[in-house]
């Protein structure tokens, strides 16, 4: 006799954990309270992945795997480098969809960097967030958004660690919204790298050349 199929699919599993994870920490967070919220048992739930650990790990696996689709659908929906790149920042911010859901957050990626299998799936993470993001800033060179002379790899490591560091100073001010503070860091970071409008570098290209001529 073949065994009953379970009603959620894993992506479904992850996605009711994500949801789950962002109301509670990782102290209260039980198989249980993943499994209401996908529509299954506890039961079913031990028989997919053993353990809420092994769950965790599954879930970061599934993370660290689709960074680069999340990179392409921003690419995709987005009429330019840098648009793809501020909707990167407000992708980051959903974290801070709340103070307690920004301190939940903040409490799994302790308990990532303190296990070694949920460890490597972070850094895993990390490291394909890191190429998504120089591929943006490449782009943006590419379409003239930003200065020849920009250095793509140390563009998006600033951009990185600019990001990351945002969200956590959003959380000690918690002033407007965390989308809105990742944003304005974001610009304040990217403006020594902008290319100027075509139309005003034509016109100081002009007046170079003039004076120029009137030596």
């Amino acid at each position: 006799m073949s065994p009953r199929p379970f009603k959620a699919t894993d992506e479904q599993v992850f996605e009711a954990a994500g949801r789950v994870m962002a109301r509670v920490g990782p102290a209260q967070l039980t198989l249980a309270e993943i499994a209401a919220e996908a529509g299954l048992t506890a039961g079913a739930l031990v028989q997919r992945f053993g353990s809420k650990r092994e769950l965790l790990v599954a879930f970061s696996k599934r993370a660290s795997e689709a960074t680069p689709d999340l990179f392409t659908g921003l690419r995709a929906a987005n009429p330019s480098p840098l648009a793809a790149l501020r909707a990167y920042g407000d992708c980051m911010a959903q974290m801070g969809e709340s103070p307690g859901a920004l301190a939940n957050h903040f409490a799994y990626l302790q308990l990532d960097l303190g296990d070694p299998a949920l460890r490597r799936q972070t850094m895993r993470q990390a490291r394909s967030t890191r190429a998504g993001l120089r591929a943006l800033v490449a782009d943006a060179i590419s379409a003239g958004e930003l200065v020849p002379e920009t250095d793509p790899d140390r563009l998006a490591r600033t951009v990185e660690v600019t990001l990351g560091g945002s969200l956590i100073a959003w959380g000690f001010y918690q002033e407007g919204s965390a989308a809105g503070w990742l944003r304005e860091d974001l610009d304040a970071v990217l403006v020594p790298y902008l290319a100027p409008p075509v139309g005003r570098s034509t016109r100081a290209k002009g007046k170079r050349e003039r004076r120029r001529n009137s030596v």
